[in-house]
């Protein structure tokens, strides 16, 4: 048996409604600063959903880890997505 389905417990496990939607339970939510509004990627790996966040501006800004050039396309691209 794998690690993964001895470590499932009430507490990490959620329900799909019938409209597809689910809720992150609030320690995970906590842990990983995921709050309304932020945006998260899901894709699949065989069996598995992942959903992982997709970093904002605000998340980035004063890091260091964007250029000014990277930044404003950053922006430009999540205006366009709006």
């Amino acid at each position: 048996m794998s690690s993964d389905v001895l470590n499932m417990t009430k507490e990490n496990e959620v329900l799909v409604t019938r409209r597809g939607q689910t809720t992150i339970p609030n320690k995970i939510r906590k842990s990983l600063k995921i709050h309304e509004g932020t945006r998260l990627k899901v894709e699949t790996k065989d069996d598995k959903v992942i959903f992982s966040k997709i970093p904002s501006i605000f998340d980035l800004a004063g890091k260091g880890k964007l250029t000014r050039e990277q930044a404003f396309r950053l922006l430009d691209k999540m205006r366009e997505e709006e």
